[in-house]
């Protein structure tokens, strides 16, 4: 009885191959099903939003009534003001200052994390700001600069010296509201640095101490580059949160003195919530959608650079 003749292995490689390109053509089905969600909300809360409001702005609206069309006379108008030109540049100062978090960042986790009596207990305290609201923070900071009992005025007295008022100097408002909120944020670039550095290679640390780097040398050259995806992090964090900076001027000084102390934020809020301006307070939304996105941008490409 003659057996039935097997087809070649050369003839049955073509179906193997096609098996396995309809397996990586479906091997992208699973992430993309446990991406939908994320990103079906993401595109109705934040993508819906920020079109309306680009709608929005290229109109004339109480939030009431009818819409009335204007085109970009609500961004011509942005040019001219200049209450729009002074928030522009106090966010460039809490940009600027919000730029030193992730550097006092990594020097206190770098300080906190050594083998040394206390420095838990200091690790705890420098923590405590994370734990509570922008709103406290403000109304510590306003006592503290308090010009007739604040702390910043007792140990202005302690050198014989008159107790400044920050808060009603139109020149030094925008950087006394600056460092208040810079105390949490320095906070949360060390928490993001103390958990980068226990993610440090112990061996290449152990090789370049046997080469001889110490100090400075091994920070720069050895723990530094380790710890770049935390550093592009803090960083982009630290620069989103100069433009979300709402809540200390609000508490602080809702804008004051005369001004001096608007944010984007603040201007976009007393635009459109106090004076019914809703198209003008939409054409400030959409300058920060703009900044934030630039922001974004540089941050994912030097994610993604080699």
């Amino acid at each position: 009885m003659s057996e039935t003749p097997r087809a070649p292995a050369l003839q049955r490689a073509p179906a193997r191959g096609r098996v396995g390109k309809r397996t990586r053509r479906i091997a992208w089905l699973a992430p993309a099903l446990l991406m939908l969600p994320g990103a079906a909300l993401f595109a109705v809360v934040v993508l819906s939003s920020a079109v309306q409001s680009l709608w929005i702005s290229l109109h004339d609206w109480d939030g009431f009534g009818g819409m009335r069309w204007v085109g970009l006379g609500n961004y011509a108008e942005l040019w001219r003001d200049p209450a729009f030109r002074v928030s522009l540049r106090n966010n460039l100062v809490w940009f600027g200052m919000f730029m030193l978090a992730p550097p006092l960042g990594l020097a206190l986790a770098l300080a906190t994390s050594q083998p040394i009596a206390g420095f838990r207990t200091m690790r705890s305290l420098f923590y405590l700001p994370l734990v509570l609201s922008s709103v406290t923070v403000g109304v510590i900071f306003s006592w503290i600069y308090v010009p007739d009992y604040g702390l910043l005025a007792q140990i202005w007295e302690l050198w014989g010296g008159v107790a400044p008022a920050p808060l009603s100097s139109e020149r030094w408002v925008t950087p006394a509201i600056a460092l208040a909120a810079l105390w949490p944020q320095v906070a949360f670039a060390m928490v993001l640095y103390m958990a980068g550095l226990t993610t440090l290679d112990a061996e290449q640390i152990g090789a370049a101490r046997i080469e001889g780097a110490r100090g400075w040398s091994l920070l720069w050259h050895v723990v530094l580059p380790q710890l770049r995806p935390v550093t592009l992090v803090a960083f982009a964090i630290a620069a989103l949160g100069s433009l979300n900076s709402f809540d200390m001027v609000s508490v602080m000084t809702k804008g004051g003195p005369y001004g001096s102390s608007s944010v984007l934020a603040w201007q976009m809020f007393e635009q459109s919530i106090s004076s019914y301006r809703m198209g003008y307070g939409a054409a400030i939304a959409t300058v920060i959608l703009l900044l934030s996105s630039a922001f974004i941008t540089l941050y994912v490409r030097r994610m993604v650079r080699p």
